[in-house]
């Protein structure tokens, strides 16, 4: 049976709450437990080799590692630990330093083994000398397997025992004690982090504990009456054993794997010296075992444990911005933990933005998903009918206000429109993302990536062909496949692209002419180039343009345009890939030009996927913010609607799907009116995520059915005209069509509606309660007025009610068509079943592309319908539910990197223009106080 000191050590939970232990005999002192400590280190090795053994079977996949820094010359000590290690079942990595590292070295090697996952433990075996709390606090709690962290030892000195780990020597000095209560024990020579533990574990079992130095004048006094004397380290050849009382208990904790036992033979005092020797060594790996089982219920899924930030609404209601900076933000790393996000997955970007890392995925991939609810709109006005701030005010009431997990993923804003016409993305009023200038203005720099990434790209294709119409192919191939050091090698992607080519050599010398000249030669035809350069801002004079005129590029002029840079291909895919390496796979998948012969060109032929994969490795994390109410967000992608896909990524999703729990929600926007954005997120996303949406949330306003109705034009930047700010029943009623047949497009997929009406002042009761019965006759589940704008999340809660129902209604969610149509009549059912279209009329040069897509292996890919957002028809000025009309494909174009093929609608620009008056004419920085001003 375990003596009560080893199981105070194995279990360190009960010691706040066990009192000292009773004395079962009568002793002139405590007495060192039978066996010694080579028999308990036999024994705690033994149970620490059958706990690891358990949890290895409970998780297979489990491969616990030690890391241990040494810097000394003592061998035995390191072979120690390897033995015991391999005894228990452990990995044991020896990081040996010269014996003169100093300090900044032995933390800067500490600080590399924290950041590694692979690592779970970390251990020290120093000179005294390096034993510093500069060197002891480098050591991250969560893997301090000696315990001797300023953190550690806190919280065993608190009694906060749940979350420390006792040091293994002062285990081990308690596992060879029994029956101390009482007692009075000396601590001499114990120092620094190791006596305080020693002195906080011997008081907790009821010893009176004394501490001295060798040198101290009362030592002999103190020796003459302790009835146990712990040396905190070796014992100075000038302090005699005589001065120690007779039958008192000595234990030496210095390093000693020599003898575990010595004699002092004295004739008065035959009081022997139990040396820990492997003791402490066994005990520091039980420690690892222990810190293995925390380790694994640390990854487990984490209830949250958010604090919600107070509103108080103001009226009138302020602008955007000072609303926003109004509220204090939690600290991102605060949100983060409460959410349980492992501290080792999230990046901090300043004190409101952190990257998440996509490990969480894996850590949590057993926990079920939350409910997933996607918030589309009517046909909007220019102005937008405000679906990112229901998405907002929506989770602000149900996690704020209903005490129910839930995420909003957003996209991210591209600045074109922040410095155009629209403004910002955040939401608005008191349902809104914050800091909203953040959110709005660069955020974590993922467009910039994109933009890099995509130009990285152009440029090498107008550079490869350059080099193929200027040099022979001798000459390519000598700087495609250099000689480096006096060797010539292929690339990782040179080899694959010569697998792809049927060569299947490696060696650069044993190519013929005919297989180098198939190699080094691409032959992209410039009239097929696709791939477009791309900038973040609204630029009309880059919608064409020609490259090419220096003298330096001998002749080669081509005419190109620039896109925005959120219609860049390399967005679509950030939106919708999975994971880092599917990511990788699509990039290199991206079809960018044809060649001579007709076939495509892609990004892996020209070599650059491993550079794009790079320049997007961060991109690819979400990025966490938060609501005015303290509600967590993610931000990722911003792909447009009209022009892409119009939805923010997939991965945020599956995170936050994750983290809200079972019962949770996550709730994510669509682009623009439910005829675009929401069907190809259920066409595209859906089917790229595998995810299934439990129910939509539409959003409509009066202010657009009056539209609908027939109301004069409403144009961004001018006063709304009177029938839009008065009480006007009729064209409410006549708009309502719209309303309807989103509805009715919404049930071509058999997903529950709740259409939630976003109320303005100037929207009368009667307007409100209008809308709300006929889309309940039109077959919403539910049709709720919302005033989260103006009041927050407590505005919007019986939306959220209504949301939480529907998403337990009966759900039959299918797509719209299969892949295997033919790509024609896959845009003839979005055409007719959607828009409410005739018939669609294809021009040559798209019918053209359709062939060579079809022929091109191409033909299984979704649909992604480049169209106006201001219209159900390809004309924006026709309103309501037009009818009759055909839809005209101008041209049609792949993205085969992301994964669908678009065709373009009429006239469609991927590059939008700046208006008379531009938002940025409001904008502006306050030099003193460095605040921005104007954005909303």
């Amino acid at each position: 049976m375990r003596s009560a000191a080893l199981r105070r050590c194995l279990a360190p939970a009960l010691l706040p709450a066990l009192p000292p232990p009773p004395r079962s005999r009568a002793l002139s002192g405590p007495h060192p437990r039978g066996g010694g400590a080579a028999a308990a280190a036999r024994r705690v090795t033994e149970i620490a080799k059958n706990s690891l053994a358990s949890l290895k079977r409970e998780n297979p996949r489990l491969e616990p590692t030690l890391a241990i820094i040494q810097a000394h010359n003592d061998h035995l000590i390191q072979e120690a630990n390897k033995n015991f290690a391999k005894e228990v079942g452990l990995r044991v990595i020896h990081i040996c330093l010269p014996e003169g590292s100093t300090k900044d070295e032995i933390v800067s090697e500490i600080l590399r083994l924290n950041e590694d996952p692979n690592v779970q433990g970390l251990a020290l075996d120093l000179p005294e000398s390096l034993y510093s709390s500069k060197v002891l606090n480098a050591v991250k709690p969560e893997k301090d397997v000696d315990g001797l962290s300023s953190v550690n030892l806190g919280r065993l000195v608190h009694g906060d025992v749940n979350d420390c780990l006792v040091p293994p020597t002062a285990c081990a000095v308690m596992e060879l004690l029994e029956d101390i209560g009482g007692k009075t024990v000396l601590l001499v020579g114990a120092r620094g982090a190791q006596g305080a533990a020693l002195q906080s574990v011997l008081q907790r079992q009821g010893a009176a504990v004394l501490s001295c130095p060798w040198s101290a004048p009362q030592l002999q006094n103190e020796l003459r009456h302790a009835d146990v004397v712990v040396f905190g380290s070796t014992k100075p050849d000038d302090v005699p054993v005589s001065w120690i009382k007779p039958g008192a208990t000595i234990i030496s904790c210095a390093h000693d794997l020599l003898s575990e036992k010595r004699s002092y033979g004295q004739q008065n005092n035959p009081a022997a010296e139990k040396t820990l020797g492997s003791l402490a060594v066994a005990m520091r790996m039980q420690n690892m075992v222990k810190n293995m089982e925390r380790w694994i219920q640390s990854q487990q899924y984490r209830k949250w444990d958010l604090h919600c930030l107070k509103l108080q609404p103001l009226s009138p209601v302020p602008s955007d911005i000072e609303i926003s900076r109004a509220q204090s933000p939690k600290a991102v790393d605060v949100l983060a933990k409460e959410i349980g996000l492992l501290t080792d997955e999230f990046e901090i970007y300043g004190q409101t933005k952190a990257k998440v890392r996509l490990s969480l995925l894996e850590r949590l991939k057993d926990q079920p998903d939350g409910k997933y609810v996607l918030v589309a709109g009517i046909t909007p006005t220019p102005l937008g009918e405000g679906k990112s701030t229901v998405t907002v005010g929506l989770v602000q009431a149900l996690t704020a206000h209903l005490n129910i997990n839930s995420f909003a993923c957003l996209r991210q804003p591209s600045q074109g429109p922040t410095f155009g016409v629209k403004g910002g993305a955040a939401g608005g009023g008191y349902a809104q993302v914050i800091p909203m200038e953040e959110f709005n203005l660069h955020l974590t720099g993922d467009i910039h990536a994109i933009t890099a990434a995509n130009n990285l790209l152009a440029a090498a294709i107008d550079a490869r062909i350059l080099h193929e119409n200027t040099q022979s192919d001798k000459s390519l191939y000598n700087r495609l496949v250099p000689v480096v050091n006096g060797v010539r090698g292929f690339s990782a992607i040179q080899l694959a692209r010569l697998r792809r080519l049927g060569i299947n050599k490696t060696d650069p010398e044993t190519l013929t002419e005919e297989e180098i000249s198939k190699f080094v030669r691409l032959d992209i035809d410039p009239s097929t180039i696709t791939w477009q350069r791309v900038v973040d801002t609204n630029d009309r004079f880059l919608r064409k343009i020609t490259v090419g005129q220096a003298n330096t590029e001998k002749g080669f002029v081509r005419q190109a345009q620039f896109d925005i840079a959120v219609a860049s291909e390399i967005m679509a895919i950030l939106a919708l890939t999975t994971s880092l390496q599917d990511m990788k796979e699509r990039l290199g998948k991206m079809v960018v030009a044809n060649d001579k012969k007709g076939e495509p060109v892609t990004a892996e032929d020209l070599g650059v996927t491993g550079a794009l994969a790079v320049l997007m490795k961060d991109a690819i994390k979400p990025t966490l913010m938060q609501t005015l109410e303290g509600t967590p967000v993610f931000v990722h992608a911003g792909p447009f609607a009209n022009i892409a896909h119009g939805n923010s990524s997939v991965l945020a999703d599956k995170i936050a799907l994750k983290l809200v729990g079972e019962k949770g929600f996550v709730v994510t926007e669509a682009g623009f009116g439910a005829d675009i954005g929401m069907e190809k997120f259920f066409n595209i996303k859906c089917r790229a995520s595998g995810l299934v949406p439990s129910v939509v949330v539409l959003v409509a306003t009066v202010r657009a059915l009056k539209m609908h109705g027939g109301g004069p034009n409403v144009t961004a930047g001018a006063p709304l005209k009177k029938e839009y700010t008065e009480e006007n029943l009729q064209l409410v009623a006549d708009g309502c069509c719209n309303l309807q047949k989103q509805i009715q497009i919404t049930q071509l997929f058999g997903v529950p509606v709740v259409v939630a009406l976003n109320v303005f002042k100037t929207d009368s009761p009667a307007e409100v309660d209008l809308v709300c019965k006929i889309a309940k006759e039109s077959g919403a589940f539910d049709a709720v007025p919302c005033n989260h704008w103006s009041a927050g999340g407590r505005g919007a809660v019986k939306l959220a009610q209504a949301v939480e129902k529907a998403a337990n209604q009966k759900n039959s969610f299918k797509y719209l068509y299969s892949l295997e149509l033919p790509i024609v009549e896959k845009i003839r059912i979005i055409a007719q079943k959607v828009y409410g279209a005739q018939d669609i009329e294809l021009s040559p040069i798209a019918q053209s592309q359709v062939d060579r897509y079809t022929q091109q292996g191409f033909g299984n890919l979704p649909i992604c319908m480049a169209k106006t957002h201001l219209s159900l028809s390809h004309q924006p000025e026709r309103k309501g539910v037009p009818t009759g009309f055909i839809l005209p494909i101008s041209d049609v174009r792949a993205s085969i990197g992301a994964g669908f093929i678009y065709p373009l609608v009429g006239t469609m620009s991927t590059m939008p223009g700046l208006p008379t008056r531009p938002c940025f004419y409001d904008i502006d920085l306050d030099p003193i106080t460095e605040q921005v001003k104007g954005l909303f």
